[in-house]
């Protein structure tokens, strides 16, 4: 079964976009986020499903949810991508790809940022791109997507 719809899966802290550390994360909010992925699934003829959260266990719960009506996920962990086994795992278990995104580029900024549980589940990776790499992120993922159900 392939749905023709992504979950997209926000994490702790990023319900601040907008006010939050405009030097490093911009003046987009998460509205924004969610309306420029929304917009790049519909131009390809998916929805989204977009979940925010700063509990750890509504986003497994949502990751677990995706399996029965999604067919990718992507995500930006925000803190947790540093610290989450059991996010990683959840990605994992799941059986759908996956994209990570970070607005900003991780690699240039503390160190303890540079190691991401997520990246070896993670189909497609977007960094530093901003909220565009929203969009960029959602094209990339329905791309393997295309390419595993052609496969």
């Amino acid at each position: 079964m392939t749905e023709r719809r992504l979950l997209l899966v926000n994490g702790p802290n990023l319900n601040l976009l907008g006010t939050r550390e405009p030097d490093v994360y911009g003046t987009s909010t998460l509205a924004d986020v969610v309306r420029i992925a929304t917009d790049a699934a519909a131009s390809r003829g998916f929805e989204l499903r977009a979940v925010q959260s700063n509990h750890e266990g509504v986003l497994l719960d949502a990751i677990h949810d995706a399996r029965a009506d999604c067919s990718g996920i992507v995500i930006n962990p925000g803190g947790l991508t540093h610290t989450s086994v059991v996010l990683r795992d959840a990605l994992a278990g799941v059986d759908l790809p996956v994209a990570e995104v970070h607005i900003s580029n991780v690699y240039e900024r503390e160190s303890f940022r540079h190691h991401s549980y997520v990246a070896d589940v993670a189909a497609v990776h977007v960094i530093g791109e901003g909220v565009a790499g929203y969009s960029t992120a959602v094209r990339k993922l329905i791309d393997v997507i295309a390419g595993v159900a052609e496969g």
